[in-house]
């Protein structure tokens, strides 16, 4: 399994942009600059953040105090538990107010910002009529102790504590804001904004330092949380010591502010306003089948046996090889193969795989050759052969991949036609397929109508290995939760049905029926299973129900059945467990699994640990 978040590691072939975006803060040499990274859901502008943090880390002075200060945001996190426009207000003076205290130098600027900062937190916090934020003064009424708290804002000494005093009182407001007192010095909203703005850029120009400020998953926000946090940026946009690299979807960000405008519909105006923040706008390469391939073998790769250091030798070797891709240089198999690491059977057998989805991952409208939907289709690739593995059906992994991309990537209406192709016939092989198969491997011509008419199932039917003389029940079965092996229980011969009525009704007398269950094909004693399986949920207490003897019977008449039982029972909370089972099932052959658990499992009494400990 790989995880579904960004890395400042190049999978991607992104370190050339990354380091040219580094460069471009580096060339500022501290003048104001906003760089925008914009791409659609997916496609690494997460990860393109991180890279270009590591790039600018770079860039750091080898024996002098750091440079650049680096500020993450990420508004999604706060969306819906805080103002995001106060969160990264506060988010920065934090980190401003810290790295002075480290360097021992800006304190007193640095502080002052942070109290200006709270003072428009707590003006949010109290919801102080705009023209009491605008003279640093309360309202007439206003309890003593929020008065003063309001004095300490004005002058830069409110702390957490307050902020909870404040809190504390705020219902006190509502009634408050009625009068005004005349003010004692001469005050704006303009004038606080540049005192903010003064405070702010004194403060990184004594303590030494460009602001990185790096903003992610603004994309993903809702339109009043994306809209809060464009507009706190723009307090700091163009100042000095500054830089701000932007993460978001052009689209989404129009949205936002179209809502926002009123359901603005002027595209230029729309565009307009995020330009107007954006000095430098650059786009996530798209990823062609080249640099789709090489993503594909890295993950492979960092899911290998290998230990870290090979691993990253590979990852080195590729990334260097995808940046002459302009030269013709090829990061293929062989490629992967002669770079000087031993590789594993299985990581060889992975790296194939790659070279056969590539073409089609890059080319399908499904995923268009978005890492995030790649990294999904192999996530699922990945569960698919372990449930395979974990109830004992089988499954060819060259097999379930073509079958998984068909369904993840063709029509559903053929996807529909395959699996009834498969449920219809009675060794579950699509037999239609065959001639179609034949004649696109040997790239010839062929009639394919209907829902099979499509330019992606042609140039999946290539790809080997060909499937029509290919039992796929037990593929399907493990990828039931998008299409129904079997859809119905009419669909059990009347023999079976009839004994899976027999083992319902009668569960305690299964033993009897184990050599009419040997009778019946093996899809129908899945079918079986699972019905039974459904009745077993029902339990509440595992000793030795009767259910159970109907399911030991089942995977009786058929071993590979064992896998699901074991699966079952491990699945069952461990306060249901009692000893009596133990005995009952410590004879059958996929019972190790299961006992192994039961002992480490802090939840399974101590007397049914006892009892498995006696059998040895």
């Amino acid at each position: 399994m790989w995880p579904d978040n960004e890395t400042d590691r190049d999978f991607l072939n992104f370190e050339g942009v990354a380091d040219t975006i580094a460069e471009m803060i580096v060339r500022a040499d501290g003048r104001p600059i906003s760089i925008g990274v914009s791409g659609a859901w997916g496609v690494g502008k997460s990860s393109m953040i991180q890279l270009t943090r590591a790039s600018l880390s770079k860039q750091q002075p080898v024996e002098a105090p750091a440079k650049y200060l680096f500020v993450e945001f990420n508004a999604w996190l706060y969306q819906g538990y805080d103002d995001a426009r106060a969160a990264l207000l506060e988010v920065i003076a934090s980190r401003l107010d810290a790295e002075a205290a480290k360097r021992q130098t800006g304190v007193d600027k640095a502080r002052e910002f942070l109290g200006r900062v709270k003072w428009f937190r707590l003006a949010k916090l109290l919801a102080l009529p705009a023209a009491s934020v605008a003279l640093g003064l309360p309202p007439i009424g206003l309890p003593g102790e929020v008065a003063a708290l309001v004095k300490d804002g004005v002058a830069g000494g409110v702390d957490e504590q307050d902020l909870e005093k404040a809190g504390a009182v705020a219902s006190t407001l509502a009634a408050t804001g009625r009068a005004l007192l005349d003010p004692r010095h001469e005050s704006s909203p303009p004038r606080e904004i540049q005192a903010l703005r003064d405070s702010f850029e004194k403060a990184l120009e004594e303590i030494g330092v460009t602001l990185v400020v790096l903003i992610d998953d603004l994309d993903r926000c809702l339109p009043d949380t994306t809209i809060s946090t464009l507009e706190a940026i723009r307090l700091f946009l163009f100042l000095e010591n500054t830089a701000f690299v932007i993460a978001a979807d052009d689209s989404m960000i129009k949205h936002a502010v179209k809502k926002h405008f009123g359901g603005l519909e002027d595209d230029t105006l729309v565009t307009n306003y995020f330009d107007k923040l954006i000095q430098i706008p650059i786009r996530v390469p798209a990823l062609g089948t080249q640099e789709v391939r090489a993503y594909m073998m890295m993950l492979f790769i960092e899911n290998s046996e290998l230990d870290s250091g090979q691993k990253n030798t590979l990852r080195e070797a590729i990334a260097s090889q995808l940046r002459q891709s302009w030269k013709g240089k090829r990061v293929d198999r062989t490629f992967v193969a002669g770079c000087g690491v031993q590789l594993p059977a299985a990581l060889t057998a992975r790296l194939t795989t790659a070279e056969r989805l590539a073409p089609l991952m890059t080319t399908s409208d499904r995923i268009a050759g978005n890492p995030r939907l790649i990294k999904r289709f192999l996530n699922a690739l990945s569960i698919r052969m372990a449930i395979s593995s974990a109830q004992g059906v089988g499954v060819d992994e060259a097999v379930l991949t073509k079958l998984l991309l068909f369904e993840r990537l063709a029509p559903t209406t053929a996807y529909s036609a395959l699996t009834s192709a498969v449920n219809t016939d009675p060794f579950g092989k699509p037999l239609l397929l065959a001639e179609w198969e034949e004649a696109a491997v040997a790239g010839q011509e062929f009639d394919a109508t209907g829902v099979w008419d499509d330019q992606f199932i042609r140039e999946w039917l290539a790809l080997p290995p060909a499937l029509a003389d290919e039992d796929l029940r037990g593929a399907l079965y493990v990828g039931r939760e998008h299409a129904p092996l079997i859809t119905a229980a009419d669909r059990l011969s009347s023999e079976a049905a009839a004994l899976l009525t027999a083992l319902l009704e009668n569960p305690e007398e299964a033993a009897a029926l184990e050599g009419d269950l040997q009778t019946i094909q093996r899809a129908e004693l899945t079918i079986v299973m699972d019905r039974l399986l459904a009745r077993a949920r029902q339990e509440q207490s595992w000793g030795v129900p009767p259910i159970l003897h109907a399911c030991i019977a089942v995977a009786n008449a058929d071993p590979t059945l064992g896998g699901t039982i074991a699966g079952f029972l491990v699945e069952r909370p461990g306060h249901q467990i009692q000893p009596s089972i133990v005995p009952r099932i410590a004879s059958l052959p996929w019972v190790s699994d299961v006992f192994a658990h039961w002992k480490n499992s802090s939840d399974v009494d101590g007397p049914v640990k006892t009892v498995i400990e006696r059998q040895g």
